[in-house]
């Protein structure tokens, strides 16, 4: 069975989103920079956008930025004819075009799997790093307001006696292991955000994520959660490659979308956001059992490579506290449930 890694949400998503009681004038004749377009949140993101600027009237418009035409024009082949969609292609950590001018900055790009964090850690320091430099200083010479796509992984572990981490919460990383350079890459560039914000006024705002799912995966994403869905896909045995008793936040994409829009529209300047369903707190191996029910797979267990062990987190628990964003109006619609039966089956279509 093919598997559509153009598919991300169905009509039913979009009215979801749509729906949200946010003040979507600000988005009026806007034009909006969505930089790692061709990832699961980005090319969401940018669905929703020209999904709903028609229910809307908003009439905005979207530049995605990303380094391959070919990635790009298999994901967004729909839009390629609409004249709100534009496509940048160069890397990110490149100064934008000086022609190059944007109301809003989505910044997503930066590597976020497993195999990227043991093969190539230093690729991803850049992207998070150098990349949102970059990113800053289009915002700051323009008067942009930047959302940056940041991680629950930069708290670290829950200590012992926190239920949820709070975006209060300072965080603990061990810095000097290689995989730490997906959550240091982050916590640095929230730095920079703020620095940027305290030393030339720039308007920008951190989203927190906790462990997002949905359909629109990548060949090259080697998360758990991919690797599940793939199995599911081709009706083979979910294989799990270790206990699976790390408890997650987990939240289904549109829940995703609908936050970053809050957080971008709503959001204080230079404060970050949780991003985080608190009706979706499962274990790794929870979250497997319930896709291997919705696909009628069985759920076995193999030990991992150590290539596979290099990139794992090393956090038996990680769970967010998503009440600051909920104060802003946001609230998931999705369970954990519902939210994998609807990624199966959209991953099913072709």
């Amino acid at each position: 069975m093919a598997m559509a890694l153009h598919r991300g949400l169905d009509k039913e998503d979009f009215r979801m989103i749509s729906e949200q009681p946010l003040p979507w004038e600000k988005l009026r004749d806007a034009s909006v920079l969505v930089t790692g377009g061709n990832g699961l949140i980005a090319s969401a993101f940018v669905d929703a956008l020209l999904q709903c600027e028609a229910a809307q009237r908003v009439n905005v418009s979207v530049t995605v930025l990303c380094r391959s035409r070919e990635k790009a024009e298999m994901r967004f082949g729909a839009y390629m004819d609409n004249p709100r969609f534009h496509l940048l292609l160069q890397d990110v950590c490149e100064p934008l075009p000086e022609n190059e001018k944007f109301q809003y900055i989505l910044h997503a790009a930066s590597p976020s799997h497993p195999l990227a964090f043991s093969k190539t850690p230093v690729d991803v320091l850049k992207a998070n790093f150098l990349g949102t430099m970059q990113m800053l200083e289009s915002a700051r010479q323009n008067n942009s307001r930047m959302l940056y796509i940041s991680s629950g992984e930069v708290y670290g572990a829950n200590p012992e006696d926190m239920d949820a981490m709070p975006e209060t919460y300072p965080g603990m990383v061990a810095s000097m292991q290689p995989r730490a350079c997906y959550p240091e890459g982050k916590r640095a560039a929230e730095a920079l955000c703020a620095s940027y914000g305290q030393q030339y006024g720039v308007d920008a705002v951190a989203a927190r994520l906790c462990y997002v799912y949905g359909a629109s995966i990548t060949e090259d994403n080697s998360r758990a959660d991919a690797q599940f869905l793939r199995n599911a896909l081709k009706g083979e045995d979910i294989v799990m490659k270790s206990a699976g008793t790390q408890l997650r936040t987990y939240c289904y994409l549109a829940d995703c979308i609908s936050g970053l829009l809050f957080i971008l529209l709503c959001g204080q300047s230079g404060e970050a956001y949780n991003i985080a369903n608190r009706d979706s707190v499962v274990t790794i191996r929870q979250y497997a059992q319930v896709l291997a029910d919705v696909a009628g797979v069985s759920l076995c267990f193999e030990n991992p490579s150590d290539q596979e062990k290099a990139g794992y987190s090393a956090s038996g628990r990680s769970v967010l506290d998503g009440s600051k964003l909920e104060k802003l109006g946001w609230k998931p619609v999705w369970t954990i449930q519902d939210g994998l039966q609807k990624t199966f089956w959209l991953s099913q279509e072709k």
